[in-house]
C-alpha cells in the first residue's frame, strides 16, 4: 500500500452559489496496485459464500466472475490481470477480508486525478487525453498485467487505463438514494442548496466517470470494473 497524504481536489460539479469548491480529503492508505484475480482466488478459497456457484443472487449478477475457469481458478495468463465482473458487494467483503475497506470517491478521485509529475494532472501536457483516449478504446476480452499503465505522483498504478473501480460511496454524490438499497427508491440529481454546474466543462474524463458510477447497481458486474482496497492512516 502507499501512504497519501491529505490534500484537497477540485470535484466535477459544484454549487454555483459557493465560491470555494475544494474537497477536502484527509491521509490514507491505498493499494499500489488493483486487486487480482489470483488475490481474489485465494479469498473466495477461503470465504466459500462468495465463489461463483455459491454467491447468492442478491449480492451479484449471473456475469460475477465468468471469466474464470470454474470456482477456484482462472486462466494462468489472467492471475496477474486485474479481478473484473465483481460486484460492489463482492468488492467490500474482500477488502473487510483483509481489514481494509474500499476507498470513498473523493479519496479515489482525488488520487486518480494525480499525473505523473504533478498532485493536479490537469497541469500536465496531454494528462486529460490520455484518460480520454483510454476511455474511448473498446473492452478486450484478456486484460494486462496490473502496473501496465504509469506511476502517478503518489507512486500508485493504473488508476487510469486499465479499469474502472468500485469506490464505497459509488452512487450518493448526484442522487438522493443508493441503489445498493431498496430499488424503488427515487433517484432525482442532487443540487444542494443552489444549482450544480461544472468546474471544468473541458473535464470530460470526470463526466464520464460521474455518469458511469451514476449508472451502477451494487450488484452490477462488468468485465472491465473492478477494485482496489484502502486502509485508514
Amino acid at each position: 500500500m502507499v501512504f497519501v497524504p491529505a490534500g484537497n481536489y477540485d470535484p466535477f460539479y459544484r454549487d454555483q452559489d459557493k465560491t470555494d469548491q475544494s474537497i477536502q480529503v484527509g491521509s490514507f492508505y491505498l493499494d499500489t496496485y488493483p486487486v487480482t484475480n489470483k488475490d481474489f482466488v485465494e479469498f473466495v478459497t477461503l470465504n466459500k459464500k462468495w465463489r461463483r456457484s455459491q454467491a447468492k443472487f442478491l449480492f451479484r449478477e449471473k456475469t460475477y466472475l465468468q471469466h474464470w475457469t470454474d470456482d477456484l481458478s482462472v486462466a494462468e495468463e489472467l492471475e496477474k490481470s486485474p479481478v473484473v465482473n465483481v460486484s460492489w458487494f463482492a468488492a467490500r467483503a474482500y477488502c473487510e477480508s483483509k481489514k481494509k475497506r474500499l476507498p470513498s470517491m473523493d479519496e479515489w478521485e482525488y488520487v486518480a486525478r494525480a499525473g505523473t509529475k504533478a498532485k493536479n494532472g490537469n497541469k500536465e501536457k496531454g494528462f486529460l487525453k490520455r484518460i480520454l483516449d483510454w476511455y474511448g478504446k473498446p473492452s478486450v476480452e484478456k486484460l494486462p498485467p496490473v502496473g501496465s499503465t504509469y506511476k502517478n505522483y503518489f507512486g500508485i498504478f493504473d488508476m487510469n487505463g486499465l479499469i474502472w473501480e468500485w469506490v464505497e460511496d459509488f452512487n450518493t454524490v448526484l442522487l438522493t438514494g443508493e441503489s445498493r438499497g431498496d430499488s424503488g427508491v427515487e433517484r432525482k440529481l442532487y443540487c444542494a442548496a443552489g444549482s450544480v454546474g461544472t468546474a471544468n466543462p473541458e473535464d470530460y474524463a470526470a463526466f464520464m466517470r460521474f455518469a458511469f458510477r451514476a449508472s451502477l447497481k451494487a450488484k452490477y458486474s462488468s468485465n472491465n470494473l473492478g477494485f482496489r482496497c484502502a486502509k485508514e492512516k
